[in-house]
């Protein structure tokens, strides 16, 4: 039985800029379908709101239909116009397997539906302000109210700060509970938040300015979803700890460090629908736990599709990411050509991200082309493949908030080599320091320390069976949204037990 024991379980809306299937571009659309739906399936009603932007069609497999019509959402404009005139549409939920939650829609012409992209445009910071103030207005005329709200990242960190001022004594918002989800720190606003003049810098203190004020586009959201929600949470336990230093903390450490007894951390889950090597449409050759020796075929093809020598004893290691900084690639680039000319290893790298890290690895496969192989583009379908074959992944990461790459590799049985860092350190545990082992850990952000552990996965790798307990090991962690959904519950009462204290406090 859940925390709230017989109780009916309280209304939560997710708002969030993104959610699939409907729009998404990244880990954040992801989630905004899934941890939903872990939600309503430990009986709470979860729904999603986010703008319908041009793409979003009314079709039979998900139809929409008006919800709410001739919303006026106030702009705080002294001048021009004082309202945005918006329509609330509504997808229903039918509880079908693979189907989203619930979904509202904001449609404005002008700032969503003449726009074929989610993000890019100089108007983002009014995008966003009128995405939080409508969902505010939209629920004032509404029926359904949800108890709480959670919004995602600083685009909706307008929402809290709108809610504990503007609407502060609203009869029908004031006794919503508020929590900010944090996924990255590093994105605050439409600026870079490291080289902002002191004449542009948001303290978080004063109104957010109006739509028409070029004052906006200075706006931290992020800040301010921290200052004003009842709740903070990141993507993972450790990461939560992380941004409360100078080093991870990106000029906000302080400010959390003092909202510290609301800051949690829960790590984002992985669809096991989605990512099940014993059933995945994906793979020529399925294999389970169980019988991880059926996995050995999926090494050859995924060397013959790479076009590498198909060789059993050759060590795959292989980087699926975005190719950023963030990701440790600069520890590659220091340490990749030692690890090729001593060990019998191959790299595949499947990606794509900043020109230099693309050139890089275009130069690697022309100087070991018997060794190294590259996609550099976005392919859905490959990272199942590259997973199931793969002996190893590389996440050598500066930062990782949560870290989706190494959970999926695991349940592949593809062994993760991973730098102690955010989510990673809470989804990998070092193979040689616990008999638990699912992974190799390395601690200091150095070259040095990633060849060592890439060394130390492969000596293990040519002991055959112990290789394969670690596999069965590895596949055998559950990190599924049913987890994560658990702990969202916990975290759900404390914040409401929050609210109820403080509102208990103020009276």
């Amino acid at each position: 039985m859940g925390l709230f024991g017989g109780a009916k379980k309280p209304k939560v809306l997710f708002v969030a800029t993104e959610a699939k299937p409907f729009a998404s571009v990244g880990g954040l659309g992801a989630v905004m379908y899934s941890l939903p739906k872990a939600l309503r399936k430990i009986g709470y009603d979860a729904r999603v709101m986010i703008p319908r932007y041009l793409p979003i069609e009314d079709t039979h497999e998900l139809p929409i239909r008006m919800e709410y019509e001739g919303l006026e959402v106030p702009t705080g404009n002294h001048e021009g116009e004082q309202y945005m005139r918006c329509n609330v549409k509504r997808y229903d939920s039918d509880e079908e397997p693979g189907k989203p939650v619930t979904t509202y829609f904001l449609e404005n012409m002008e700032y969503y539906e003449q726009r074929a992209n989610i993000y890019g445009y100089a108007d983002d910071p009014v995008r966003w302000a009128l995405l939080c103030r409508g969902v505010l207005e939209f629920l004032r005329m509404s029926q359904w109210r949800p108890d709480v709200i959670i919004c995602a990242d600083w685009q909706t960190g307008y929402l809290p700060n709108y809610l504990k001022t503007v609407y502060a004594h609203d009869r029908r918002l004031s006794g919503i509970t508020t929590i900010f989800s944090i996924h990255n720190l590093v994105y605050q606003g439409m600026f870079n938040h490291r080289f902002v003049k002191e004449s542009e810098y948001d303290d978080g203190h004063s109104p957010i300015p109006a739509f028409n004020d070029p004052r906006l586009l200075q706006i931290n959201g992020l800040r301010r979803g921290i200052m004003n929600a009842d709740v903070i949470n990141t993507v993972s336990p450790t990461y939560a700890k992380e941004i409360m230093t100078e080093e991870f903390g990106e000029g906000l450490e302080t400010l959390l460090a003092e909202r510290r007894s609301a800051v949690y951390g829960i790590l984002n889950g992985i669809d096991y629908k989605l990512w099940d090597p014993e059933h995945d449409p994906l793979l020529e050759h399925p294999f389970s736990q169980r019988e991880v020796d059926k996995r050995a075929p999926n090494k050859a093809l995924l060397q013959q599709r790479f076009g590498l020598p198909v060789r059993d004893d050759a060590f795959v290691a292989a980087i699926v990411s975005r190719l950023t900084q963030q990701k440790g690639l600069d520890l590659v680039e220091e340490a990749i050509e030692p690890l090729l000319q001593e060990l019998p290893m191959q790299l595949i790298v499947l990606g794509e991200g900043e020109d230099k890290y693309m050139r890089f690895f275009q130069e690697l496969q022309k100087k070991f082309p018997e060794q190294v192989s590259t996609e550099l583009k976005f392919d859905p379908a490959m990272p199942h493949q590259v997973f199931a074959g793969a002996d190893a992944v590389l996440v050598p990461s500066l930062f990782e908030p949560c870290g989706l790459t190494q959970m999926e590799a695991m349940r592949y049985g593809a062994i993760p080599i991973v730098r102690k860092t955010g989510g990673l350190a809470d989804t990998v545990v070092d193979a040689t320091a616990s008999e638990e082992g699912t992974g190799f850990v390395f601690e200091k952000y150095m070259s040095a320390s990633l060849l060592v552990a890439v060394v130390r996965a492969y000596e293990n790798f040519r002991n055959k069976d112990f290789w394969k307990q670690l596999q069965q090991r590895a596949m055998g962690k559950n990190f599924s949204w049913e987890m994560s959904a658990r702990k969202y519950d916990k975290m759900i009462e404390k914040a409401l037990k929050a609210r109820e204290t403080h509102a208990g406090a103020q009276e």
